[in-house]
């Protein structure tokens, strides 16, 4: 029997769950490595360089003590400025999230979409270049969201987060004189892998329905290609869950479907 393949997947903090449930649905038979940088969260209150100084010998630690056949960067804060950095100086394949204005865009009826993102992920050059790139005569409306991704947090766990706060953030997204309007928003696209933890409470709070974009299940068939056909590897070999404050979690239960049903170690 072939040993099963170590993915280590990190974020600045929970969102990364999000992608990571798609990758397990996707890969079941793979070791996993949680690994969430809350000793830094979030990533939006930090300046590039000071993201870039932090993350990229962080990652190289980790690769050392955990030897990972592949590395998922799931958090897009840090992806439009870490990859090029990682990959030039660590050999392990990289898969990053980045916000995924291209499908968004060619799905689009009313060619109406907002991207929402951390305040930094909106401003950034990248961001902007895909819109250029991709936008395929859409209007795309940035919204940097202050508070989104820690009432993500908050909510999973298990603190009590009002409708108003999450639909404030919401607000900005949805433009137009509501769903009989032809030139509304009707897609959004999620650009931070926090939001889908609120995306029940999203539709339910959504002036009128849209499309939400979720690049999770993407980035979940990307990995799978890098890694090739599965082996003959045992299902569910285990899962590890890091926090870079060396804090102890209490959040077992919660973070169990994420994990395909394991307890994370």
């Amino acid at each position: 029997m072939t040993a099963p393949p170590t993915i280590l997947v990190f974020d600045s903090g929970l969102g990364g769950l999000t992608v990571l449930r798609e990758i397990v649905r996707a890969r079941p038979g793979a070791h996993y490595v949680y690994v969430a940088d809350d000793a830094f969260f979030p990533y939006g209150h930090h300046g590039e360089d000071e993201i870039i100084a932090r993350v990229v010998p962080l990652i190289g630690e980790l690769i050392a003590a955990h030897a990972p056949d592949l590395v998922v960067i799931a958090c897009n804060t840090a992806s439009t400025l870490v990859m090029s950095h990682l990959r030039e100086q660590y050999k392990v394949p990289f898969v990053g999230t980045v916000p995924a204005i291209k499908p968004a865009c060619a799905r689009s009826t009313t060619k109406r979409v907002s991207v929402l993102g951390t305040r930094g992920t909106v401003k950034r050059e990248y961001t902007r270049a895909l819109i250029r790139d991709f936008s395929q005569g859409c209007e795309v409306t940035l919204v940097g969201s202050a508070d989104l991704a820690s009432l993500a947090e908050s909510a999973l766990s298990g603190e009590q987060v009002s409708d108003l706060a999450i639909a404030a953030e919401l607000a900005p997204c949805f433009i137009g004189n509501g769903e009989a309007d032809p030139a509304r928003t009707d897609t959004v696209v999620l650009a931070c892998t926090h939001y889908p933890l609120l995306m029940d409470r999203l539709v339910r709070l959504a002036p009128w329905p849209v499309d939400w974009i979720d690049p999770a299940p993407a980035i979940a068939r990307r990995v799978s290609d890098l890694l090739g056909p599965p082996g003959s590897e045992a299902d569910h070999s285990g899962a590890e869950m890091i926090f870079t404050s060396r804090r102890p979690h209490t959040l077992s239960r919660a973070l169990m479907p994420f994990f395909g049903g394991r307890v994370p170690a």
